[in-house]
């Protein structure tokens, strides 16, 4: 038996996302309330190189106070394509240009309280073809081979769940 929305507000605006309250009736009658971020989708690349290396970036989160090992991501502009995003955003964060993008898979980056759905591709055949980063990412890359990046993962070095999922679902493509 599914909630049904009374009614939503929106509370914020961002640049990236916005904030909405949802008033709900529970299925058993109750009324309840939601806090949403809208986001309209965002990709992860599991990119690799010709050697056998995957490319990661490393970032400083602020929201977390580190900087995280992730896998290169972006969010989309406005209704883009999920594949015009990844060929975008592989060269804005490595520089690095895929000749081929394979999906492998999608998921809900965290559905109890945003609408972010994402899509992972592998991307090959690279070759440098750089696009200017984003204002506020301050990015360095690092290849790690392919074994040693699945072992970080197992392991716990890598805490980036965007990642995590991304490795799991690429790693029957993987050699």
């Amino acid at each position: 038996m599914p909630f049904e929305l009374i009614r939503s507000e929106m509370l914020m605006q961002g640049r990236a996302f916005k904030i909405r309250r949802d008033h709900l009736k529970t299925p058993d009658g109750r009324e309840t309330k939601f806090e949403i971020i809208e986001h309209g989708g965002s990709v992860i690349l599991v990119p690799v190189d010709a050697d056998g290396n995957l490319l990661f970036v490393r970032q400083y989160r602020h929201a977390a106070g580190v900087d995280l090992l992730e896998l290169p991501a972006g969010t989309r502009d406005g209704d883009e394509p999920f594949e015009e995003c990844a060929a975008r955003e592989i060269r804005e964060e490595t520089g690095m240009e895929a000749g081929r993008l394979q999906k492998v898979g999608e998921f809900y980056l965290a559905p109890g309280y945003s609408t972010e759905f994402m899509v992972v591709y592998i991307a090959t055949d690279l070759k440098y073809n750089p696009l200017e980063a984003d204002d506020d990412e301050f990015l360095s890359v690092e290849k790690i081979p392919v074994s040693e990046a699945i072992q970080r993962a197992e392991s716990g070095e890598i805490p980036d769940a965007k990642s995590l999922a991304a490795l799991l679902l690429a790693k029957p493509y993987l050699k």
